[in-house]
């Protein structure tokens, strides 16, 4: 994870650099001795973890973090209890109270690790499944269980194993809903779930629940290429 630390006193600065080298699981990409300047690197990079103080000149850190809209997971340092409160009513990490130790910091850096590993199992199981408006309901469908898309005018039949739907809203907007390395366009008006292949023919699909579907031929060098390499 790349992480930056903004802090003015040179003592802490030394022992957060430390620290970080010492967890080897973070990657120090700039150290900032007032708020301004970690904006201005903020508006060109993108980082995953800050490293905060409170007392900055010319900025507070509190004042600072209620700046940023794509917020970093930050972790505040200082030497004052009383502005716990204010830290995590902004949804920071941790908030380490100096002096610190280094078990404390790797407490810290934990939780970070597992808040990521939260949020991007949460988005991975958000891919795989998708309430697709069908008439006037929404039905949760996982894209494991499709088998191809078929574009019928502004409308979409999603084939499952054992049911069709159809569907409202176009393909082109499932297609981009969809993963893009297991569903491949065959036609111009289907995708297929590569999965779900079970031979190819010099101008046809074999899938499953013996479903045979023709290859465009403005696809078929494309879709080779990508599902046989």
């Amino acid at each position: 994870m790349k992480c930056i630390i903004v802090e003015d006193q040179q003592p802490a600065q030394r022992i957060l650099k430390k620290y970080i080298e010492d967890i080897g699981l973070l990657t120090l990409v700039g150290t900032f001795g007032d708020a301004i300047q970690a904006m201005n690197f903020l508006q060109k990079e993108s980082v995953d973890l800050i490293f905060l103080d409170i007392n900055l000149p010319k900025l507070s850190g509190i004042s600072f973090l209620k700046t940023l809209s794509n917020r970093p997971q930050v972790i505040m340092t200082t030497a004052y209890t009383e502005y716990a409160l204010d830290g995590y009513e902004l949804d920071v990490v941790d908030y380490l109270l100096k002096p610190f130790s280094f078990e404390r910091f790797v407490k810290a850096v934990g939780k970070v690790r597992r808040n990521t590993a939260a949020s991007n199992e949460a988005e991975t199981q958000a891919k795989k499944e998708h309430f697709i408006k069908i008439g006037y309901e929404h039905i949760r469908i996982a894209f494991d269980d499709i088998i191809y898309l078929t574009a019928d005018g502004d409308y979409c039949e999603v084939w499952l194993s054992e049911k069709k739907h159809l569907s409202s809203e176009p393909m082109k907007k499932l297609i981009e809903i969809l993963d893009q390395e297991d569903f491949y366009r065959i036609h111009k008006s289907q995708v297929v779930n590569i999965h779900k292949i079970i031979k190819l023919s010099s101008n046809q699909v074999h899938l499953q629940c013996d479903i045979v579907l023709p290859i465009g031929r403005t696809y078929r060098e494309d879709f080779m290429e990508k599902f046989l390499k």
